[in-house]
């Protein structure tokens, strides 16, 4: 398995000196068709309170997964996010894990593979099934024929595809000659193999044994990933304490068109993480009636 791609991750930000009051480390995963550098927007205000890694899966231009033979799993990229966590000692005492649309499912599974690295899964734009199954009462947004479809189109001019795609994926014009570029970066054979895994793909059984307390957000007007999904997400995942909020904008990349409301609902979240390490700080001591602490 290549690990080349291991090579652009990167940490950054600053705690302070705040580790021992709970500062938590924060891990962005970017999802498909992305880099690294769709995070550019959030990372100023992020790395300001946190230490932040950010990392290119394998796909992107400056991965090397252009491997013929590279088989692509959600399990094969939950183990990457694991070692790279690892690699990069981020997560040691628990990691806020923001995974944005294909990383949300990997982040699933490499929580439950080791529930001591993450301490909170925020999915962005997150879906375990893009196909719809009416004998399941299950809205994904696809029916099984537009997938299809989509793949073709994929595999016969890819660059026209990404043309015709990006533009709905962004939502907002502002953000369709950043996502172009990138999209357009990525190997054609590549990229149809990882959609085939995504969008054919069906990953809802992952959501029952996740028991990392976890935030799903999704865009009010995502025509890839809709509230409903977010909504079957929640109600599926009884083994955590699970909580949905809606953007209110447009498309599949809220990170780029609507970073500030993404970073209030992160904030939130951040906070409350900071509050509870604190908290069990605190109570990991006794105070002795000479006024020493002992730590228990």
């Amino acid at each position: 398995m290549n690990r080349l791609w291991r090579a652009n991750a990167r940490v950054v930000g600053s705690t302070d000196g705040r580790e021992e009051e709970g500062a938590v480390s924060v891990v962005l995963a970017h999802g498909y068709g992305a880099s690294q550098a769709v995070w550019h927007k959030l990372v100023p205000s992020l790395s300001q309170r946190h230490k932040l890694l950010l990392f290119d899966w394998d796909f992107t231009a400056t991965g090397a997964g252009k491997d013929d033979q590279e088989v692509y799993t959600f399990g094969r990229f939950a183990d990457e996010l694991i070692a790279v966590m690892e690699e990069r000692g981020v997560g040691a005492s628990g990691a806020v894990v923001v995974a944005h649309s294909m990383s949300a499912m990997a982040a699933c599974i490499a929580a439950q593979r080791r529930p001591d690295l993450f301490a909170h899964i925020f999915l962005v734009c997150a879906s375990p099934r893009y196909i719809n199954s009416e004998e399941e009462g299950y809205v994904g947004g696809f029916d099984e024929a537009a997938i299809q479809g989509m793949l073709a189109a994929m595999e016969s001019d890819f660059d026209a595809w990404v043309k015709g795609f990006v533009p709905n994926a962004a939502g907002d014009a502002s953000a369709v000659e950043h996502l172009s570029k990138s999209f357009l970066a990525m190997d054609p054979g590549v990229a149809v193999k990882l959609a085939k895994m995504i969008f054919l793909g069906d990953q809802r059984e992952v959501l029952d044994g996740v028991k990392t307390p976890c935030t799903i957000v999704q865009v009010k007007a995502d025509f890839a990933a809709p509230p409903s999904v977010a909504e079957y997400m929640q109600l599926r995942m009884k083994g955590t304490a699970a909580t949905v909020e809606i953007i209110d904008s447009v498309g599949h990349f809220p990170q780029l068109v609507a970073p500030q409301q993404l970073l209030d609902i992160l904030d939130g979240v951040l906070r409350l993480r900071e509050a509870a390490a604190a908290a069990e700080h605190d109570a990991g001591s006794v105070e002795i009636t000479d006024g020493i602490d002992v730590a228990m």
